[in-house]
């Protein structure tokens, strides 16, 4: 996929900087190839939780950020974002007392 179709897919307007973050992301994702589709996916698919995929502007990776109100659709949220993690063995990591995750990376 392109950079610019992976950002408006993303809900990013693409221009250039936004390109070089991707490309940053891109290759400090383990596996990237192996699992855009399902980062894709996975952005989609917590869009109904008020939740999303982006681009994180403090490190070089994909951020899973769950912004639901509900206590139900909060835990639907972490429940989609555990079994896209199980499923396409993505580690993902948990950031302490937020509800944001950072997408590391394919693991064999």
């Amino acid at each position: 996929m392109q950079r610019d179709a992976m950002l408006t897919q993303l809900d990013y307007a693409p221009n250039e900087a936004l390109v070089k973050q991707l490309e940053k992301i891109e290759n400090n994702t383990v596996g990237y190839e192996k699992i855009q589709k399902h980062i894709m996916d996975l952005h989609d698919n917590l869009k109904i939780n008020n939740s999303f995929v982006a681009l994180s502007n403090s490190e070089h990776c994909f951020k899973v950020k769950v912004e639901a109100k509900s206590p139900e659709s909060i835990e639907e949220a972490h429940e989609k974002i555990k079994h896209f993690s199980d499923k396409f063995k993505v580690t993902i990591n948990k950031l302490k007392n937020k509800e944001t995750y950072y997408i590391v990376g394919f693991h064999h």
